[in-house]
């Protein structure tokens, strides 16, 4: 038999159920974030996603899990195509002769995409192919040597030429305030866009590089405050200490390296000084070289060198002593190839 519930009793009732409704609504609001990230309280605290994940060309900490193929671009270093675009976000950079006496680079990008503009893009070569290749990146590139042609088209490597691939244009596009051919930009949206288009492979070959901690050095090494690396014809490249971020600023002929876009001076985390075989093949001027090792190097972390053996293992430059593999430091790595018996001066 039903009881009748009292006036009272009801009324208390109701009071309850208000009471819990506030109190549920009030905490839900406190884990809320508006669009700015925050939790919309007066203090304006910002939330911060957990960094459980790491980028695998960097080892710097990151929210979401990356494993987009890297992007491989082929950047021109003559005088005309200074100050370059992008190559302050770039994970990874090669340094690398090509014909005559002046680099050309390999930037590799996958961590970061938000580069406004990166070029000037220049043509490829078998040994700068094969670095791009051995880290499994689209490579993008303006042209290429009959070598280069072959391989691309027996590997049916992925790749963007503005020149021979009927269609590729449109991923890049021309500074008219630049004389061509010092004037081929992209972006990695372009890049990205346009290997759904033409289909190409989406999974990656990570190559494992092995990362250590920020701030220590991998092994006992000696500090310096700069570093001297000639190349040909009165053109070197300096790396001096920034002992306040633990990294190493970039100067090209006794410049500062800045990028275009920002003015921002060139920094690395990790230098890698690789010996290696050299030979001119033409009167061109066009080189062979080893990119695959073993050879003797330098590796330049937090204010130190340390002597080493460097060599490509699993698509990638390895850094070695006694056998042992040495991690680098989070962050960017530039890899600078030169001739065997090339003038290093420390300071």
């Amino acid at each position: 038999m039903w009881r009748t519930i009292g006036k009272w009793t009801f009324i208390w009732i109701a009071v309850a159920a208000v009471l819990i409704v506030v109190f549920l609504t009030s905490c839900g609001d406190k884990n809320a974030k508006d669009e700015n990230g925050t939790n919309g309280n007066k203090d304006g605290f910002k939330y911060e996603a957990p960094k459980n994940f790491k980028a695998p060309l960097t080892g710097v900490a990151i929210e979401m899990p990356v494993d987009e193929r890297p992007v491989a671009v082929m950047v021109e270093n003559s005088p005309e195509a200074r100050p370059q675009s992008g190559l302050t976000k770039a994970d990874l950079v090669y340094e690398v002769l090509a014909e005559g006496d002046i680099t050309r680079f390999v930037a590799v990008y996958q961590s970061d995409a938000t580069a406004e503009a990166i070029g000037p893009v220049r043509s490829m070569r078998p040994y700068f192919l094969e670095l791009g290749m051995g880290l499994d990146a689209l490579i993008v590139h303006a042209g290429r040597s009959p070598e280069v042609t072959s391989i691309l088209k027996k590997q049916q490597v992925d790749n963007f030429d503005e020149v021979y691939n009927g269609g590729d244009g449109k991923y890049n596009w021309r500074d008219k305030s630049r004389k061509a051919p010092h004037n081929l930009y992209t972006r990695i949206d372009n890049i990205r866009q346009g290997a759904e288009k033409k289909k190409y492979r989406k999974t990656w070959t990570d190559p494992q590089l092995l990362f250590g901690s920020s701030g220590e050095s991998t092994v006992a090494a000696t500090p310096f405050q700069k570093v001297k690396i000639h190349y040909y014809n009165g053109y070197y490249v300096t790396y001096s200490t920034d002992s306040g971020k633990g990294t190493f600023l970039r100067s090209m002929a006794g410049n500062a390296h800045v990028d275009r876009e920002s003015e921002e001076q060139i920094a690395a985390n990790n230098v890698i000084i690789c010996f290696a075989k050299h030979e001119v093949l033409d009167k061109v001027g066009r080189r062979s070289v080893d990119v695959n090792g073993p050879g003797s190097g330098f590796l330049l972390q937090n204010g130190k060198y340390i002597g080493i053996t460097w060599e490509k293992k699993n698509g990638a430059i390895r850094a070695m002593v006694a056998g042992e593999e040495l991690p680098f430091v989070p962050g960017n790595t530039w890899i600078q190839f030169v001739p065997e018996g090339a003038k290093i001066e420390w300071q």
